[in-house]
């Protein structure tokens, strides 16, 4: 996306007119008569002092009012015109926004702006795209685009707003940078508008616009993070399971496993069998801490009478899972600990928590994932 600043138009040439020459009197020969001197004609007013004082209100080139002000002074000093007044006022004024302005770049007002250009643009602009916005762009959701239109999520749509992320700095970043940035920005945050991993489709895919080169240069810094499908197809309703659209107890329960799930979703990159597992055992003793939280939370939370007998059967079943990544977590011999990590991820069983979510009205089908990995399972799909 691209946007283009038009020049203000070039306003006429503000000039002080010119005197017209005096012609004194001249004596006629023979004694000098007295003849009275009529009046003089009134100096003319100062142009450039007019336009000063029109920048000088404006205030919206305070520069320019400024420099225009002291010039228009100058110019009466030496020509005896009008309008030192009016020259005055508008150093004066333009001086007073000029420091309005650099008030405003320190402390973000430009950014405010921005944000309010934003908010008012047409509503068939990217930038004009929010959380929780459903649109439909002409290309879909591949290449280039500057254009999104609104529409109801109940509609079919190309894509649902997730999230805006803000690009720190002042300089543009370049492509790359902007991809990588992204990408992780746009995935971290795609758990806190979509908490029930469950209630996701599988051909749902993370997407983002990132301001251009020419959108930076106006001050464009989000990054608009999109749910779309990978198919290219549209789909309608809106994906979005977080506080506005859960009720309390959907809430505190998965309040409660996105801590066992961000911690199995630490899992050592290396996912090789090697002589070294003390990075393992440590990643092991982080997920025996992050069930023992888990269960702290279900038992903390006063659920309906429906749900308790459920989640108490859950709690039961995590304590079994938090002994097995103990075990895992204090066996240094390496063929031992990875039957150990091995007994511990048969423990944290995901249909455990499949009857908690009955009864707590979310979706009870775990997700699919690649089964050709074996060591590293994504994020959720143990969840419990």
């Amino acid at each position: 996306m691209r946007l283009v600043s038009i020049p203000p138009p070039v306003g006429p040439q503000f000039g002080g007119g010119a005197q017209p020459p005096y012609h004194p009197h001249q004596a006629a020969p023979g004694p000098a008569p007295y003849f009275p001197y009529g009046p003089r004609p009134p100096a003319a007013v100062n142009g450039v002092a007019i336009a000063a004082l029109v920048f000088g209100i404006l205030c919206f080139l305070p520069a320019v009012g400024l420099v225009l002000g002291v010039v228009a002074l100058l110019q009466i000093k030496r020509r005896g015109e009008r309008g030192k007044g009016m020259a005055v006022a508008g150093v004066t004024l333009s001086s007073l926004g000029l420091a309005l302005w650099t008030v405003a770049l320190v402390t973000g007002g430009v950014t405010a702006f921005w944000e309010g250009f934003r908010d008012g643009s047409r509503s068939g602009s990217v930038l004009a795209l929010r959380k929780g916005d459903c649109f439909t762009s002409p290309g879909g959701l591949e290449g280039w685009t500057s254009t999104a239109r609104k529409v109801p999520c109940a509609d079919e749509h190309d894509g649902e707003v997730f999230a805006l992320v803000t690009v720190p700095g002042t300089d543009f970043p370049g492509d790359d940078s902007l991809t990588e940035l992204s990408e992780d920005r746009c995935y971290e945050r795609q758990s806190a508008y979509v908490m029930d991993g469950w209630s996701l489709p599988e051909e749902i895919g993370v997407y983002y616009f990132a301001p251009s080169e020419g959108s930076w240069s106006f001050g464009d810094r989000s990054v608009t993070c999109v749910l779309g499908r990978e198919d290219g197809t549209r789909f309608s309703g809106s994906l979005r399971s977080d506080a506005t659209t859960l009720d309390a107890h959907q809430l505190a329960y998965l309040e409660a496993a996105e801590v066992l799930n961000a911690a199995l979703d630490e899992l050592p990159e290396s996912g090789y069998f090697d002589d070294d597992v003390s990075d393992d055992r440590e990643w092991a003793g982080q997920v025996e801490e992050a069930v023992a939280e888990q269960v702290r939370l279900l038992r903390a939370h006063a659920w309906p009478a429906g749900v308790r007998e459920p989640v108490d059967e859950l709690v039961a079943g995590l304590g079994e899972a938090r002994v097995a990544w103990g075990r895992a977590a204090g066996t240094a011999d390496p063929d031992a600990y990875w039957l150990r990590e091995e007994e511990a991820w048969e423990a944290t069983d995901p249909s455990l928590s499949i009857t908690v979510r009955e009864a707590l009205g979310l979706a009870t089908s775990p997700p699919a994932y690649d089964e050709e990995v074996e060591r590293e399972p994504e994020a959720g799909e143990m969840e419990v």
